[in-house]
């Protein structure tokens, strides 16, 4: 049985397996909770937020959750609107194939760099995330596999060890999950899915940085496509209501 229950906050450990207590600041760590929220799609793209009802659930004030929101929308996951509050930012089939072109292109590069760069200790982090995602997936646990799968795709952005690379592609990232969140959903994707990561191991193993830019490449391609699907049947979905209201 599937697990659909929103994606929790990433844990932050130290090199000793502790917890690390957060040093953000009070709207910092709303906008993280409300980020996870969208992502996730509890809060659904293009709805208005219920800012007084999000803060109440938040248990914080107005404040800070109305700074958070300006932080998201810095982000393009939320759009300001003059007297009339917010709104999740839709998603539409258009923007989601740009920004997968863009994705692919940079995480592919990413990973033909970590082929040649990767150490063991990093090659060894990735095969025990890979092997947990694995087992995830074979026991069709959605937020577990989300999360592992998208800590593999930082661990190969950091080990390709080019930070104007890491730069470009944290602007792009947030969306990109949010995106990515979505492609999961079918089962026949998740398990193509998990193919192209074996691939990509075999790849990182024997320093084939051209075999992991190609296979890495068309995952992300292959993910946008999956992500672009889901948001055309939103778009007919919508078109349907809206005639049928006529």
């Amino acid at each position: 049985m599937e697990n659909n229950k929103t994606p929790g906050r990433r844990k932050r450990l130290d090199s000793k397996g502790k917890m690390i207590i957060s040093r953000l600041s009070l709207h910092e760590q709303v906008a993280d909770q409300v980020r996870q929220l969208i992502v996730s799609g509890a809060l659904p793209a293009g709805e208005k937020i219920p800012v007084s009802d999000l803060a109440e659930q938040l248990g914080v004030s107005l404040t800070p959750l109305r700074e958070a929101l300006k932080v998201l929308a810095g982000e393009h996951l939320v759009e300001l609107i003059t007297n009339r509050g917010a709104r999740v930012a839709p998603l539409t089939v258009e923007d989601t194939r740009l920004l997968f072109e863009v994705i692919a292109g940079i995480e592919s590069l990413a990973a033909e760099l970590a082929a040649q760069r990767i150490t063991p200790g990093e090659l060894q982090e990735i095969e025990e995330k890979h092997a947990r995602m694995r087992e995830h997936h074979l026991a069709g646990e959605l937020d577990p596999y989300f999360e592992l799968n998208r800590d593999i795709h930082d661990l190969v952005v950091q080990a390709a060890k080019n930070p104007t690379l890491v730069q470009v592609r944290s602007r792009l990232a947030v969306r990109a999950e949010r995106a990515r969140y979505l492609s999961i959903s079918s089962r026949e994707h998740r398990d193509e899915s998990m193919e192209d990561h074996e691939g990509l191991m075999r790849a990182l193993r024997a320093r084939d940085a051209e075999a992991a830019r190609k296979v890495w490449h068309l995952h992300l391609q292959r993910s946008g496509e999956e992500t672009c699907r889901v948001v055309q049947e939103w778009e007919d979905s919508a078109q349907e209501t809206r005639a049928a209201a006529q």
